[in-house]
């Protein structure tokens, strides 16, 4: 599958939302991938991402490979770090840590993935990643060594979107954390959304149906589920 981006694109455009599902490698059994799959398949997912602040075990493309035996959404790499990145997958997400200031984030893990990128088919999605204060340190946080954006500074949080979006990216994800105890202000995602141009991501911290609701009605063009989908696969069905 190719020009992901163009469809998400074109989603905004139509004012289509998009949902996501997140699967951290780290946190599958591939011995009960076959249950994951159905419920993805049952539940209002547009896309799936992959990957983690860590992603520790060896079984990327393994897992990649039996997701796309029994699903056809497309499967994007949301990479920690260049060693998460996988051939059998579609698109990545080409993250650039724009609220922090470790260079290693900013550019030195994109630098370092060129060399595999190159011997790939895989759509590569520069994207503006932005974390928000979210009421607890993340995984993000604590291995990427930065601070989140003060979710009670919302100008701030746009001037960092804009610098992404004059800088090229093509995507800007806002984002909270992995588990976080409160989900991006929806006023920051109403602020980005109506001052940028590009289709806007928006995760960690919803954990419920009206979470996601919430955040499309003030401007995110897609939502991305993780955590509390990871702690219920019946996530959607209630």
């Amino acid at each position: 599958m190719t020009n992901i981006y163009n469809h998400i694109l074109n989603s905004k455009l139509k004012n289509e939302k998009l949902l996501a599902i997140l699967l951290d490698p780290d946190k599958i059994d591939l011995n009960t991938i076959a249950v994951l799959v159905e419920k993805i398949n049952q539940s209002p997912a547009t896309h799936i991402f992959i990957g983690g602040s860590l992603v520790e075990n060896n079984i990327l493309d393994e897992l990649i490979i039996k997701i796309k035996r029994n699903c056809a959404l497309p499967i994007v790499l949301f990479p920690g770090n260049p060693s998460q990145i996988s051939d059998q997958a579609d698109a990545l997400l080409f993250l650039s840590l724009i609220s922090g200031r470790n260079p290693d984030f900013l550019i030195d893990h994109q630098v370092n993935a060129v060399p595999i990128l190159k011997k790939t088919q895989l759509e590569i999605i520069s994207t503006g990643y932005i974390l928000i204060e979210s009421g607890s340190e993340t995984a993000v946080a604590r291995v990427s060594k930065t601070t989140p954006l003060a979710r009670n500074n919302p100008n701030y949080i746009l001037q960092t979107a804009l610098a992404g979006e004059m800088l090229g990216n093509k995507l800007i994800y806002l984002e909270a954390g992995s588990g976080a105890k409160q989900a991006v202000p929806l006023d920051v995602i109403q602020l980005v959304s109506s001052n940028c141009k590009m289709p806007i991501l928006v995760g960690g911290g919803i954990v419920d149906e009206q979470g996601i609701q919430n955040a499309y009605k003030s401007g995110a063009d897609l939502v991305v589920i993780g955590t509390a989908f990871e702690n219920n696969l019946n996530f959607f069905e209630q």
